[in-house]
């Protein structure tokens, strides 16, 4: 039997006339982790798209051979029936079914036709669930009630129960901390230990050195190299070098000294009560301020309360019972609508961009200019249309927005790309502060080093920077100084010089002591 259990040759996609994968070449051996890597817009999910059958034959050019057989897939049913299954970024649960449904959800354990066995299904929900270490998961209770961790552990449960041969994982790990991570990639090991062959995709190059066997790098549509462990380099600065086309000597760049102004956003003694709970304290006694020309970040563990802060900021978008002052250059506002804190000059860029950021289905001009159109680009209600475009156009040259032009589909764009978007339609509004939630979630290091150069370019502008992180090297290479969260409460502050990924551990640290 062949150590070759798939081969994609030849294969060439388009989209309106432009290749989005260019005569790809790609190999797997029976029973490795294989990671494909590239930056956002490779083809990278577009290749898998493919194998799996989201693209059907016909709608590509090349050959798909399966254990040495060749295999046309019309749709992802057929992909499944040969042992095929993708994890999509965007997980594909129903959030108010139970555990045990999802598990079989279009894979339904049937007692005779139309009819489900439902002893049945729990019983193998709780087995499948314990080869990805969810044995003592009640299989009844909704999935909602799970956090991001255990919904990704859920789907490789679902492929599971399809009886998988060939996993493909896309982004796995984009929504987890690291110890959810680390989980993971060991039920990836555990799964090749009892023969499952993995594709995985991810942009967390460390991730992809610890449990890949081997790595194919896709730049722009064509495979550039494929690199084996133990055989060649496959040190994140290596991979880097594929993805990119050349070294990446800084992964942060160099922020030219830039003069220090007035105090643009104060807060002073902000309480948040929980949105469903009113006894539930989220945020606080919480005081923190950000000057002109300052990039300041948040660090803090998952759930530690930075997002809920942004938001409750943010025109009370989150939480109830909310308390304290806020002044905008040294004058109280009141902030109690989005609205509001477009007119006060403050912007937020969420975690989520697919959800706040982003209307998928509308234009990339359309999305850049939504949250701007009441007070620069209409009036008295009537849009200025050539305003709009020439605005569009601007900064989708400015920050180097890949697509074909300002009316593409924003829902067709890579992760990058989207994320440069919901930048563009913030900086559109003119803000003097902006805070910058996981900026950078999801997306390469090539398009990360272009974000990094737009928040240097805000600083620089003299407006007041805040970022969101949980990545803490992205903190340290990024920030002036940093407010530490923990529990809701701000636990310490670091200055450049004591700014240290073990200094903001020992600052949480020493804050649970306290509460202890």
């Amino acid at each position: 039997m062949s150590d070759i259990i798939l081969e994609m040759k030849h294969i060439t996609k388009e989209f309106s006339g432009v290749k989005a994968l260019d005569d790809v070449n790609f190999e797997v051996k029976r029973g490795e982790i294989h990671a494909l890597c590239g930056e956002n817009g490779a083809g990278k999910s577009t290749l898998m798209n493919v194998l799996s059958g989201v693209y059907p034959f016909g709608a590509y050019s090349g050959d798909i051979e399966y254990h040495g057989e060749a295999c046309q897939f019309h749709k992802i049913k057929d992909s499944e029936a040969k042992g095929i299954v993708i994890i999509h970024q965007e997980l594909a649960l129903s959030p108010h079914l139970s555990i045990a449904e999802n598990v079989f959800l279009g894979n339904e354990q049937l007692a005779m036709k139309g009819v489900i066995d439902w002893t049945k299904t729990r019983k193998h929900a709780k087995e499948v669930l314990a080869k990805v270490g969810l044995e003592n998961e009640n299989v009844n209770v909704p999935v909602s009630t799970l956090g991001v961790g255990k919904q990704q552990l859920i789907e490789i449960a679902k492929a599971m129960a399809k009886k998988v041969e060939l996993l493909i994982l896309d982004e796995p790990t984009a929504a987890l901390n690291d110890e959810e991570s680390k989980k993971l990639l060991n039920i990836m090991l555990d799964l090749k230990n009892h023969g499952i062959t993995c594709i995985i995709i991810s942009h967390k190059l460390n991730e992809i050195s610890y449990v890949a066997d081997s790595i194919t790098v896709i730049r722009d549509g064509k495979t550039i190299e494929t690199l084996e462990k133990g055989t060649d380099d496959i040190s994140e600065d290596r991979i880097i070098k594929g993805m990119v086309g050349r070294e990446l000597k800084n992964r942060y760049p160099h922020r030219e000294e830039c003069p220090v102004g007035e105090t643009l956003l104060e807060v002073k003694d902000w309480n948040v009560y929980h949105p469903d709970d009113a006894d539930r304290k989220m945020i606080k006694n919480v005081s923190f301020n950000v000057k002109a020309g300052e990039v300041v970040g948040f660090a803090g563990l998952m759930g530690a309360g930075r997002t809920e802060l942004a938001m409750s900021l943010f025109g009370k978008t989150y939480g109830q019972k909310i308390s304290g002052t806020v002044k905008i250059k040294g004058k109280e506002v009141q902030i109690n609508t989005v609205q509001d804190a477009i007119n006060n000059k403050l912007a937020y860029v969420s975690e989520d961009r697919k959800t706040y950021g982003l209307v998928l289905i509308d234009s990339i001009r359309q999305n850049m200019t939504m949250a701007a159109l009441r007070n620069f680009f209409s009036k008295n209600g009537v849009v200025n249309s050539n305003d709009e475009i020439l605005s569009a156009e601007e900064y989708k040259n400015k920050i180097n927005i890949k697509s074909n032009s300002i009316e593409q589909t924003v829902g067709s764009l890579s992760g990058g790309n989207q994320q440069k978007v919901v930048l563009a339609k913030w900086m559109l509004t003119q803000p003097d502060i902006l805070i910058l939630d996981e900026p950078t979630r999801g997306i390469d290091v090539g398009a990360k080093y272009e974000i990094y150069c737009v928040i240097n370019d805000l600083a620089k502008a003299g407006k007041a920077v805040i970022v969101i992180s949980s990545e803490l090297p992205e903190i340290i290479g990024t920030c002036d100084r940093v407010y530490v969260i923990n529990e809701g409460q701000i636990a310490g502050e670091l200055g450049k010089e004591e700014l240290t990924q073990e200094g903001i551990m020992r600052c949480i640290m020493a804050h649970n002591g306290k509460d202890d």
